[in-house]
């Protein structure tokens, strides 16, 4: 079992339709983060922005690209204050901490300050990306576990057991990959996270597991190495 995980939340984790955030996804989510919290994990999350507002799709309404990505960024703030919020109402202590300073709203990032909750038993959110324009938040799932030297990113997809060689909802002879290497993802393009956040998990040797969060109970096996999904380290095995 994964002593210290990051889990990667998408936006659109937390909606039902595809916008803002519902309510029974929230509560079902933190009733088994809360489980994952009750076996002795350490456990941060990062979570996305998509179910307000996508950077390149801001860019084609006409908002320049780095406005775009801070709109983006304070997104990932409301979501993970929402978070934050279901877990408190099953009695998990957390702390959530933002790249942009805002401190009425939340801690700071500070990675010595992270650390600390984490060995203190809280769950940490981190909000706000990078703080910087241009990175995904691909990029700071990779960068937030190399700073507090997580065993594992697991990245909770929407409806997709792992990481396939095509689109299996258009092609459905698609085929499944178990195990991959960092090297495959970038030599067959596969659309898995972003070419930065690959490299950084490479070169920091971080494990990624590609799993359906969809499906109840599936964030629990990912933390105890039984979910079925898609595997890759540096050197694929």
């Amino acid at each position: 079992m994964y002593k210290r995980v990051l889990l990667k939340l998408s936006g659109e984790a937390l909606s039902a339709n595809g916008n803002s955030f519902d309510p029974t996804v929230l509560a079902n989510l933190a009733k088994e983060l809360k489980e994952v919290h009750e076996l002795g994990v350490d456990l941060a999350i990062v979570v996305g922005g998509g179910n307000f507002i996508r950077g390149k799709i801001a860019e084609q309404m006409g908002i320049e690209r780095v406005q775009a990505d801070y709109m983006g960024m304070l997104a990932t703030v409301i979501n993970a204050l929402a978070v934050q919020s279901a877990l408190e109402k099953e009695g998990v202590a957390t702390r959530v901490q933002t790249a942009v300073e805002m401190q009425k709203v939340a801690e700071p990032f500070i990675v010595r300050r992270a650390l600390r909750h984490l060995e203190k038993g809280r769950i940490v959110i981190f909000g706000a990306g990078t703080g910087n324009p241009y990175f995904s938040t691909d990029t700071t799932a990779a960068l937030r576990a190399s700073e507090i030297k997580a065993d594992v990113i697991l990245m909770a997809k929407n409806g997709v057991d792992g990481v396939y060689n095509a689109d299996p909802k258009t092609h459905p002879d698609a085929v499944k990959y178990d195990t991959l290497s960092y090297m495959d993802l970038i030599r067959e393009g596969l659309q898995v996270m972003d070419t930065t956040a690959t490299s950084m998990c490479m070169d920091n040797e971080i494990d990624l597991v590609v799993f359906n969060m969809n499906e109840p109970g599936n964030i629990i096996k990912a933390v105890r190495e039984d979910v079925s999904g898609t595997t890759i380290s540096k050197e694929g095995k």
